[in-house]
């Protein structure tokens, strides 16, 4: 966003909840490193300045989905351990170990590759094989898996790179009673003994996720990788935010664009799936879903406006939603409506939208535009 100033809505973040986040899971993991998972923008709060504030909070550890995102963060000035899981056939994989960056390693391809930038380049990478406990997504299963750490250690043997890691993702992480759970830790389990008996001098073995992290104690090994839970936001379900020692990160709020009188029966917004019940005031918020509000909150999605939570009367539109005031006068252009935050002030929160919205926290957050100014509040991780 080229002029913030001019655009009528923000993202407050907090990074000194982000930082009191990550302490507060670093106690849950109980002597496990903690790596702060800050992929996809860092769920929408901004890459460099929440990882920065994570590791003030003393993540050691960062982790990112997309290649980019850890060139991004190294080329920013970000120090320390950074792993990365996702990259296509034919990426900058020289540049990525000129970047210092870790490496997982989840087909053969993939170790092919790393291989073959490695003796192009003389560096050393820094691999994390990744196996297929039982979720059906990245990763190899045992059996191929077997093959695939079988490679790795011929390489690693002639000091073309170290395995340093084996990790692997959770199916349901948040219902310790599930037997998928189980099974996944048996499987990975398994995994690490093989690769500790091919010879592989293992730094870290992770598993866990915000979820497990907070849950599981049994799946925390070396490092766990919570992501959600780093923003404050609960990643268990019927457990608030709060009930968890954590604290949402991120505030939305829009300045009102638009106050107006509307009759009995006036349509709002398209397709007119809403109608005023009686004489009334109508607002216009300068947000829609080319912003990440989503669609399916039309007539549902809740704000906080002129000291009353109120829902969106009719379509999510492109960049807008309308508020039916039901008559209130009280607001007016300007005045502030906050969409959620951590509910200090009575505002919905995350969670809110996403149970208004049939989805996920993780949604609500990840999805806000870009073009959504980020403003930062607190010092965690900024320079002295």
């Amino acid at each position: 966003m080229s002029h913030p100033d001019s655009f009528p809505a923000r993202a407050v973040v907090d990074l000194d909840a982000i930082a009191g986040n990550v302490a507060r899971l670093a106690g849950y993991a109980r002597g496990a490193q903690v790596m702060a998972v800050v992929k996809a923008d860092a769920y929408g709060h901004g890459l460099v300045p929440a990882a920065q504030a994570a590791q003030a909070g003393g993540a050691t550890w960062l982790g990112v989905a997309q290649l980019a995102e850890a060139m991004d963060l190294r080329e920013a000035g970000v120090a320390g351990r950074i792993l990365t899981w996702i990259f296509s056939p034919g990426a900058d994989l020289a540049r990525a170990l000129a970047l210092d960056l870790d490496l997982s390693v989840g087909a053969p391809w993939a170790l092919a590759e790393v291989e073959a930038a490695a003796r192009a380049t003389g560096r050393t990478p820094r691999v994390h094989l990744k196996v297929d406990t039982g979720l059906g997504r990245g990763g190899q299963f045992l059996p191929a898996w077997s093959d695939m750490l079988a490679d790795a250690l011929r390489a690693q043997a002639e000091g073309v790179l170290e395995v340093v890691g084996v990790w692997s993702h959770l199916a349901s992480a948040e219902d310790v009673s599930s037997p998928v759970t189980d099974a996944q830790l048996e499987v990975f389990t398994e995994a690490v003994a093989r690769a500790e008996a091919g010879g592989a001098h293992l730094e870290v073995r992770h598993l866990s996720n915000s979820a497990a992290t907070i849950v599981n104690p049994a799946m925390r090994f070396d490092l766990v990788r919570p992501g959600l839970a780093v923003f404050g936001l609960s990643p268990v379900p019927g457990r608030a935010s709060a009930e968890l020692g954590l604290r949402p990160a991120m505030r939305v709020e829009a300045a009102v664009m638009l106050v107006k009188d509307a009759r009995a029966g006036q349509g709002v917004s398209y397709g007119h799936t809403y109608t005023t019940a009686a004489d009334t005031v109508l607002a216009d918020i300068p947000l829609g879903y080319a912003d990440g509000i989503p669609r399916h909150a039309s007539n549902a999605g809740p704000m906080l406006l002129g000291g009353r939570v109120r829902r969106i009367a009719g379509r999510v539109c492109m960049d807008q939603v309308v508020v039916d005031l039901e008559g209130d006068r009280g607001v007016r252009a300007g005045d502030v409506a906050v969409l959620f935050g951590p509910g200090d002030d009575g505002e919905p929160t995350a969670q809110d939208w996403a149970e208004a919205a049939g989805t996920i926290s993780y949604e609500i957050v990840t999805r806000l535009g870009a073009r959504i100014p980020r403003v930062y509040t607190g010092t965690a991780g900024l320079p002295a």
